[in-house]
């Protein structure tokens, strides 16, 4: 592409030429690319800008003089500017589909789920980026990020928009908005489902990492927020977007009421315009009545009737690793959810706590290398709705895991209620199998759809808490 073609009136004053290719990794710079100066936690790309020239460059952008002369563009924000520049090197696919975002801290991969599902099984195809995977119609591609990073999200983009996709349904994450990994993205719909403590490590405080969810909202024609969350009642108020509210509250627009739990599923009623329709689906949880909502909502503004949208939600299975039962073949029921916040632990307890018969065991342990402040408020959250913990290990990465659960048990120092320490989350998830009597519903939280484990040392092992449950059965028997 040619250099005035992909920055326009910026190449004023430059020379013109081909560009092979843009980059903000250092690594990847080649003859005639563009190399954009990123300043990142531990590397910044403005040190090595002379060194990107003499391996190639023909350009790079940068937010101060360098010397370079005509090899420099200066932009007020350098990390922003490539996500404008990813978008152009791909000619605007955002532009090109109907774009959905879902924000907020939980419930993000239910809503964007559902979402797809409906316009799908509606004969629209649709391009879904998660946290679980990524998906071109019923095609799935490999994710690293929730948000993919800048110039692999434009990508991403242009392939979903050439294999013929109508709509993109994706989880924005604080990351990505705070980093502009989605670019100058206009979102036609967008969900903010709620906002509890999680990621301080990078935001540093709860203000912060409001701010950064908000952002999404600068850029959206049309906005669902949850207004039983303090924080989407704040942002209800702020944003200037065209906008309704969900939630059980009897001042939402749309909102869901009458709901009954089973292990297998729930039922509810839900009031859209004026219009009460009960629904019955696969997916258990008083949570995942405000998930269907929120889908409900969207999909209704999309155009599709009503009663379509609600007959696709009694059709829609759920997520893997969101409340998700395990098969045991015994009298007590195992669910492996990814709640890894107080919050999300809080709110499934709450909802598999209607349908327990006898005891509620939570088994949790939490992360390394990430917001040590939610791990004391893990055990509490737990606490409240649990008869017993078994407080483990999650992904300790470069911490000890002891001192991981030391941090945990803070939360219950002055608590009455029973918890085992097992620090081998295997041996953790045996051992709540073999104390499991009948009636008991175990919740092995914080993996969810998660098939690995890291260790110390960053190493990697898999660890499918599926197969694990499998493997301890036999054990007991």
């Amino acid at each position: 592409m040619k250099l005035h073609e992909l920055i326009g009136d910026k190449a004023e004053g430059l020379s013109e030429r081909e560009i092979s290719f843009i980059t903000d990794n250092t690594k990847k710079v080649i003859k005639d690319s563009i190399f954009v100066c990123v300043k990142g936690g531990s590397f910044d790309g403005h040190t090595a800008a002379q060194e990107m020239i003499e391996k190639g460059a023909a350009l790079v952008v940068c937010e101060r003089d360098l010397g370079l002369g005509d090899k420099q563009l200066v932009v007020e924000n350098s990390r922003k500017y490539y996500g404008e520049l990813c978008a152009a090197w791909f000619d605007h696919p955002e532009k090109k589909m109907k774009m959905i975002g879902v924000t907020g801290t939980n419930g993000k991969t239910t809503i964007t789920t559902v979402i797809k599902s409906i316009l799908m099984q509606n004969g629209h195809k649709t391009g879904l980026i998660g946290t679980i995977r990524n998906e071109i119609g019923d095609e799935p591609v490999h994710t690293e990020n929730t948000t993919p990073m800048a110039y692999d999200y434009m990508e991403l983009l242009n392939k979903m928009y050439k294999a013929g996709c109508e709509y993109v349904v994706m989880e924005v994450s604080s990351f990505g908005l705070a980093q502009y990994r989605i670019g100058p993205t206009y979102f036609d719909m967008g969900v903010f489902t709620n906002l509890t403590q999680d990621h301080l490590d990078y935001h540093k405080t709860m203000e912060n990492y409001y701010q950064a969810k908000k952002m999404m909202f600068d850029s959206c024609g049309y906005a669902v927020i949850n207004t039983d969350d303090e924080y989407g009642k704040r942002l209800f108020g702020e944003i200037v977007c065209d906008k309704e509210s969900y939630g059980a509250n009897e001042n939402a627009d749309i909102r869901y009421t009458d709901v009954s739990m089973r292990a297998n599923g729930t039922d509810f009623e839900l009031e859209v315009n004026g219009d009460k329709h009960h629904i019955s689906m696969m997916m258990p949880g008083m949570f995942n009545a405000a998930n269907a909502s929120a889908a409900a909502a969207v999909c209704i503004k999309a155009g599709i009737p009503a009663e379509r949208v609600f007959e696709a939600i009694e059709k829609c299975h759920g997520v893997k690793g969101r409340c998700e039962v395990i098969p045991t073949g015994r009298d007590f029921t195992v669910i492996c959810d990814y709640a890894h916040t107080p919050d999300a632990i809080e709110n499934i307890l709450k909802s598999v706590r209607e349908y327990t018969d006898n005891r509620l065991i939570c088994l949790f342990g939490c992360g390394g290398n990430r917001d040590a402040k939610k791990r004391p408020l893990m055990a509490k959250a737990a606490a409240k709705f649990a008869d017993k913990l078994i407080i483990t290990s999650d992904n300790p990465r470069d911490e000890i895991p002891e001192a991981i659960i030391d941090d945990i048990l803070k939360g219950i120092e002055n608590s009455d209620i029973q918890f085992d320490v097992v620090v081998d989350r295997t041996k953790a998830i045996y051992h709540s199998l073999k104390i499991a009597d009948k009636g008991d519903v175990i919740v092995l939280a914080g993996k969810g759809h998660e098939d690995y484990q890291v260790l110390p040392g960053n190493e990697h092992i898999h660890f499918d808490e599926r197969e694990i449950v499998s493997e301890g059965l036999k054990l007991i028997d």
